[in-house]
């Protein structure tokens, strides 16, 4: 009973953000803004963050919020044919490094599918596919990805953070928790709102 209610709280969430990424990767007129950042207050349902640029976001969450929360997992994790995401800057003519990898949970499989650009660093992309090939050096490792249009390859040193995604809970949006906000909406009065939200429970969203 209790792994069957997870699956299905897993489910809920992974619809919530698939449907953000088709938001993110559609709405381009409402132009979706990233936070990224830790929660410095917590009043009613409006957070106070301080993002990683040093500035002040104020957003408004509803009762019925999203949550993901974020675990740690490591390069032995990740097998072929998982779906994962992976942010990572080209190298030239040479297979891209990864800055983080996201192994996403069987329920999430095909969310964002593609190749694309991403803002967690300058001129860095996002791709989410399914892993085709993956070559342990002693360096780290090199993942081969596999998606409708194409394929990527990418080198991912050991310090790679890699995570996955699992049921959140509103009581981890507390003042300290790192978050990760994919597609928050600025409202009339200025401050952000958004229906999702992932949060780092033991490692911050590296995403």
């Amino acid at each position: 009973m209790v792994a069957s209610l997870s699956a299905r709280r897993l489910t809920t969430v992974a619809l919530s953000l698939l449907a953000g990424t088709v938001l993110t990767l559609t709405a381009f007129a409402q132009t979706p803004v990233r936070v990224r950042g830790t929660i410095e207050k917590v009043d009613g349902g409006t957070l106070t963050v301080k993002t990683r640029e040093g500035a002040t976001a104020v957003i408004k969450v509803p009762d019925n919020v999203g949550i993901a929360a974020v675990l740690k997992r490591t390069l032995s994790d990740i097998k072929a044919n998982d779906f994962v995401g992976i942010a990572a800057m080209p190298q030239g003519s040479g297979p891209s490094r990864a800055l983080e990898v996201l192994i996403f949970p069987e329920a999430m499989r095909g969310t964002g599918e593609g190749h694309r650009p991403w803002d967690l660093l300058p001129e860095s992309t996002m791709t989410n596919a399914t892993v085709a090939e993956t070559v342990t050096k002693t360096d780290g490792q090199t993942l081969t990805l596999k998606y409708k249009d194409g394929e990527q390859t990418f080198v991912v040193p050991p310090d790679t953070p890699i995570v996955t995604f699992a049921p959140g809970e509103k009581s981890e949006l507390k003042p300290g928790a790192a978050i990760f906000v994919s597609a928050a909406t600025k409202t009339a009065d200025g401050t952000l709102s958004t229906p999702r939200i992932t949060v780092g429970r033991d490692v911050p969203p590296p995403m």
